[in-house]
């Protein structure tokens, strides 16, 4: 049963989760959770996590409602990479077609994948397996959509398939983990679709945000707006119907000489009042990362970007003083008990656009018992900003209804 409900839903509350994950802090090279939310007026907590040694991102974020909260999101998120960089489960190297004459191997043609080389089924490469995520079936997925250990030289056969942390997850039991985790990959597969749709499109689905109700959110905004901030929320649920939000966030005065970022935010979840919170605060994490300097994967480019004074102005004018259309009450929306509700929900809602069941790889350690798992969910579509990324069928559809192109 969930126990916790304030801005997520989760089995146990942040003071329980961090008092029995910090423990293992020192043997995962976690060094220090870093409260970085005074380096911005807003005040929402963010904090940072840092491990130095790591074979991804040496710093992962974590928000919240609450400091306690921002506190266990930023560690479980170092966690759960972690545990990703250092999978100790069997792997195959074979070739696709080796592999499938005895084995069940998820339909390759339906996953994410980049255009460093193109996928040969002859060629060797890792495999893991996992279970898909009802039946229980066993299913053999790509290492490359697995694991975290991005150090050079990567395993043979890598480059067909998306790298990321797209679908990893951690939590306090087994099936909140998978939720979050698949919870994630819809929102990333809304956020592709989202890009793709034409900015009148995107225009009249703005959300009226004096319709939002919940006094956690509007605490939230209200917040935001004595910062003398700036926020607009758009609703970028997908067809699949699980409630996908984006918040932006800029400052109200133009400031040459603190040009801060205007920064986006998306959150998806069955309960659009989670989904919402979660689009708000990543907003201003997301804001708080680049003015910490913090994260070892932002480039110069985006920081330049983002401080434009030109591209500010127009936000301004066009995006955030333009016309709101969407009740935010029309949403549908789902407030289960139980985790085991919510996956039955959302695999339910994939199910009914033909989309494959998703498959878990367990990757939990018993020597930290703290699960984690990655979820791979054929036919959505990855992280679309990725340089190299090839849309899949649902991207490459979206495109040709809009725009009769393909992508």
């Amino acid at each position: 049963m969930k126990s916790y409900r304030i801005g997520t839903h989760r089995t146990a509350n942040p003071e329980q989760t961090l008092e029995r994950i910090r423990p293992f802090f020192g043997a995962m090279g976690i060094t220090r959770l870093a409260n970085v939310t005074g380096l911005d007026d807003i005040g929402i907590p963010v904090v940072t996590a840092c491990r130095p040694n790591a074979k991804a991102v040496a710093v992962s974020q974590g928000k919240g409602v609450s400091l306690a909260a921002a506190k266990a999101s930023a560690a479980m998120e170092a966690i759960e990479t972690y545990h990703a960089e250092h999978i100790n489960l069997p792997v195959r190297f074979i070739s696709y077609r080796e592999l499938a004459l005895h084995h069940a191997v998820v339909d390759v043609d339906r996953l994410p994948k980049v255009d460093v080389q193109p996928f040969c089924p002859d060629s060797r490469r890792l495999w893991i397996e996992g279970r898909q995520l009802n039946s229980g079936a066993f299913q053999f997925v790509p290492y490359d959509l697995v694991h975290c250990d991005f150090t050079l030289p990567l395993p043979p056969g890598s480059g067909c398939f998306q790298l990321s942390t797209n679908g990893l997850a951690s939590g306090n039991t087994l099936e909140e983990a998978t939720c979050h985790a698949l919870c994630e990959l819809i929102e990333r597969d809304a956020m592709a679709l989202w890009s793709l749709l034409p900015t009148e499109v995107q225009a009249m689905r703005k959300v009226d945000l004096s319709t939002v109700s919940d006094p956690t959110v509007q605490a939230l905004l209200q917040q935001i707006h004595q910062a003398d901030v700036m926020a607009s929320v758009w609703d970028a649920t997908s067809d699949i119907g699980t409630p996908t939000y984006i918040c932006l966030i800029i400052n109200a005065q133009e400031s040459p000489h603190r040009p801060l970022y205007a920064m986006a935010g998306s959150g998806t979840h069955s309960d659009k009042r989670v989904a919402l919170m979660r689009a708000i605060t990543e907003a201003v994490q997301t804001r708080l990362t680049l003015i910490s300097g913090s994260r070892d994967d932002v480039s110069v480019s985006k920081y330049e970007s983002r401080q434009r004074l030109d591209q500010q102005r127009s936000i301004r004018d066009e995006l955030m003083a333009a016309p709101a259309y969407v009740d935010f009450h029309q949403r549908e929306s789902w407030d289960n008990d139980t985790f085991a509700a919510d996956l039955q929900l959302l695999c339910a809602q994939l199910a009914q656009h033909g989309l494959p069941e998703p498959v878990v790889v367990d990757l939990t350690k018993p020597e930290f018992n703290i699960p984690v798992v990655r979820v791979v969910a054929p036919g959505l579509e990855g992280l679309h900003e990725v340089p190299g990324y090839q849309f899949g069928k649902r991207g490459q559809d979206l495109a040709k209804l809009y725009r009769g192109a393909t992508v």
